[in-house]
């Protein structure tokens, strides 16, 4: 191997929004995430409603994105 081009390896935590957390290793410090195996509805059995509605928003205010403006005529 060569030396100096792989990323640092450590122990993380990975924490679900429902509250569980999972400790692994990764390259990636305190990963956080939507929806884990213990709450979804695959793994569950259980229907629940995932809040989808924000997220168009939440991308654009993120990266600051605005509606394309239509061009006047010429």
């Amino acid at each position: 191997m060569r030396q100096g081009i792989h990323p640092e390896y450590h122990q993380t935590t990975i924490t679900c929004v429902c509250g569980n957390r999972i400790e692994t290793g990764s390259t990636v410090k305190n990963i956080r995430i939507e929806i884990c195996s213990s709450c979804h509805p695959f793994f569950t059995g259980k229907q629940k409603l995932v809040d989808t509605a924000g997220r168009v928003e939440r991308f654009r205010r993120k990266y600051k994105m605005q509606e394309p403006k239509e061009e006047t005529g010429k």
